[in-house]
């Protein structure tokens, strides 16, 4: 299990800054610390639970996404890959409704909050997602879901913006659901190999899935 060695180091290695130079930039970034953290309840049988815990929570506040934990996961049984994404993809679609709720009932009194505190919000960010919203309701949801882009943004902002709720269960659970299960697929028919690749280049893989599916979708209507 690769990732969850390096992650066990990681957490060995951050604490103490006299052990090596580099490891004081771990002490000063929380959220590098956090990361190595999370990708160590890989080797823990807690792990599913965290995987479903930090699925929920990064749908709107958490800063940290759950694909490195659902590799290392895979990594460990492969068996249980497909498991671990249908947890993780039901865990991130109810998150995702509650970020909704919390833009449609709670943003006037916990937006400022949220612009302050959470990696990702933005005033400029939301006028871009209310512009997006205004023409492709599905569709940047759908983005938003299965990219790399920030999904909580978008998940707060449907509620903000009161689009149609239907439509953005239906965009999160498909967006959502393919992308985890198209890493657990890869993650099981191919293990430690691609896990670099993925990561390395995750990015540019789903917008160009993206790209495609919206191009395809376009011509045959």
């Amino acid at each position: 299990m690769v990732i969850t060695r390096q992650a066990r180091s990681a957490l060995n290695q951050a604490p103490n800054h006299k052990r090596d130079p580099d490891s004081r930039t771990s002490v000063r970034n929380p959220i590098r610390r956090l990361y190595a953290w999370i990708l160590s309840f890989a080797e823990r049988p807690s792990g599913p639970r965290i995987l479903a815990l930090v699925g929920f929570a990064e749908s709107s506040v958490f800063p940290i996404p759950p694909d490195p934990l659902l590799m290392a996961l895979c990594l460990g049984k492969p068996r249980k890959s497909l498991h671990f994404a249908a947890v993780l993809s039901i865990a991130s679609v109810v998150g995702g409704m509650v970020g909704y709720a919390i833009g449609a009932f709670l943003w006037q009194t916990w937006g400022p909050w949220f612009m302050a505190h959470v990696p990702g919000f933005s005033p400029e960010g939301f006028t871009r997602v209310q512009d997006l919203y205004n023409t492709y309701d599905f569709w940047a949801v759908f983005a938003a879901g299965f990219s790399p882009l920030p999904y909580k943004l978008f998940t707060i902002a449907g509620g903000v913006f009161k689009i149609s709720f239907p439509v953005f269960v239906v965009a999160s659970l498909i967006s959502r659901s393919a992308r985890f299960f198209i890493i657990a697929l890869l993650m099981k028919r191919f293990g430690a190999p691609i896990e670099k690749f993925i990561e390395r280049h995750f990015g540019w893989i789903s917008l160009l899935f993206v790209i495609l599916l919206v191009g395809g979708f376009l011509i045959f209507k």
